[in-house]
């Protein structure tokens, strides 16, 4: 192989690349819609507040209205049991309420109560749970009551428990190091949609390349000064180098979008929208559960001694410390491994199917069985962080079809130094081979015109001396 024909090959495919507006189109959206992706809920959260209402209650049961406490929200306006509902219902405005409870009267045989609201709007979601929520804890309140034990409320306090399970992990040396299974799940998705989308992506670009010289002609006066295998290499190569840039800037813009976007809205609130949810789920509770505050505040009350008090790390000191536990220069060179040599062996793959075809119309039968181990890669990666050590998922991170996605996904949760070491080899070992295949395929089917190419065309070329 000619190596100075090979630099100038993919000189020329690289400029070209770049050069084009589509490419500039892309590099410049793609870091708008990463960033968007890390700010918009921020955005949202802050621009879907429901404005204040004002909620006259109309409490007929003498349980409710003690359990309606007045926030940011929702202003609670005791009306009286006796006020005249369908007055209140025909003049909003005169009563100066935007909404009006009415709670019937309370049904000691069967222990419950109804409640209606009426507004000339329908509510949001937040003030009717809001509203639903506090009924429930009047009615419940009222229940506990209605058994007559003495202290009930204190031993209910008592018995509830608010734990949350801390996960460690223990490493050769015996050090303990906090580990969110959550954070891990989170860096393993996105890890294995990256890659996936990266190879299919630009793997994509080199078959789209080479169908594009075919059917101009181009390839015809190129291959007149080059080997086509010259000319495959360089279009692969060029393609890789033009991947490289295109993800290093859209690191750096990714980053300064968000770090403009941050400084405008505050990093704090960005950084809040995950952390409300995390520390929820910390102390043991769901972030859209109805929390009871006063069995809360009871329990914090009792001695030391009859509380499990749940000693670690919060929420967001939880996941920082997940992050800095993560072998981030393990995951690094098998990102830019994995991706470089997964990449080369698709793109061989799809340069094959670039020759044997005069349109991308007449390349999805060919590309089936290419792009099949692509998709199972990526969905079995989508769940390796349920099982990352179960059998399905370790081969697949050994196939070197599906290796590069599926074992990128598997790190993340601790890898054996020989398992990495193999799937590499085993990926490598198939790359030269697909190679080989593809540039004898490459070789003739680039100059073959007018016949719609099948699988036995492709069978007959490879075996061609």
């Amino acid at each position: 192989m000619n190596f100075k024909k090979l630099g100038i090959i993919i000189q020329r495919e690289y400029l070209n690349k770049v050069k084009k507006k589509s490419f500039i189109l892309i590099t410049f959206l793609a870091p708008i819609l990463f960033a968007a992706i890390a700010i918009l809920p921020t955005v949202i959260m802050m621009g879907t507040k429901e404005q204040a209402k004002r909620v006259g209650v109309v409490d007929r049961s003498g349980i409710v209205m003690p359990f309606l406490v007045s926030n940011d929200n929702v202003t609670y306006v005791d009306l009286g049991p006796g006020a005249p509902l369908d007055s209140i219902k025909a003049d909003f405005k005169a009563w100066d309420v935007d909404v009006l409870l009415s709670i019937s009267e309370l049904d000691t045989e069967k222990r419950t109560l109804t409640a209606d609201t009426y507004s000339e709007k329908p509510l949001g979601m937040d003030t009717g749970e809001n509203i639903e929520h506090r009924i429930n804890d009047a009615v419940e309140a009222y229940r506990v009551e209605s058994y007559g034990i003495e202290n009930l409320k204190v031993i209910m306090s008592e018995v509830k428990s608010n734990i949350h399970v801390h996960n460690y992990t223990i490493d050769d040396s015996g050090n303990e190091q906090i580990s969110e299974s959550g954070v891990y799940m989170a860096v393993s998705m996105i890890l294995g949609m990256m890659l996936y989308m990266f190879i299919a992506l630009f793997s994509g670009m080199v078959m789209s390349s080479v169908i594009e010289e075919k059917s101009s002609r181009v390839v015809e006066v190129l291959v007149s000064s080059v080997k086509a295998t010259e000319l495959m290499f360089g279009k692969i190569i060029g393609v890789a180098l033009v991947a490289l840039t295109q993800f290093l800037l859209w690191i750096l813009l990714t980053g300064v979008i968000v770090g403009v976007a941050g400084s405008i809205i505050g990093m704090d609130k960005i950084m809040s929208v995950g952390t409300e949810a995390v520390s929820a789920s910390d102390m043991g509770i769901h972030p859209d559960m109805d929390v009871d505050l006063e069995s809360l505040q009871a329990a914090a009350a009792q001695p030391a001694d009859s509380v499990a008090v749940s000693a670690g790390p919060s929420g967001m000191e939880a996941v920082v410390s997940t992050l800095g536990n993560l072998n981030i220069g393990q995951i690094v060179i098998a990102f830019l491994l994995f991706f470089v040599f997964g990449y080369l062996l698709y793109a061989s793959l799809f340069a094959a199917i670039g020759s044997a075809v005069e349109n991308e119309g007449d390349s999805n039968q060919l590309q089936l069985p290419v792009t099949i181990p692509l998709m199972l890669g990526f969905f079995v990666a989508l769940y390796a962080f349920k099982a990352p050590d179960s059998q399905l998922v370790f081969w697949f991170s050994m196939i070197p079809f599906t290796s590069p996605i599926v074992m990128l996904a598997r790190i993340p949760f601790g890898v054996a130094a020989w398992e990495l070491v193999v799937s590499i080899v085993l990926l490598i070992l198939t790359f030269i081979g697909c190679a080989w295949a593809s540039a004898k395929i490459y070789k003739v089917g680039i100059l073959m015109y007018g016949k719609k190419s099948t699988f036995k065309d492709l069978w007959k070329w490879l075996k061609q001396k």
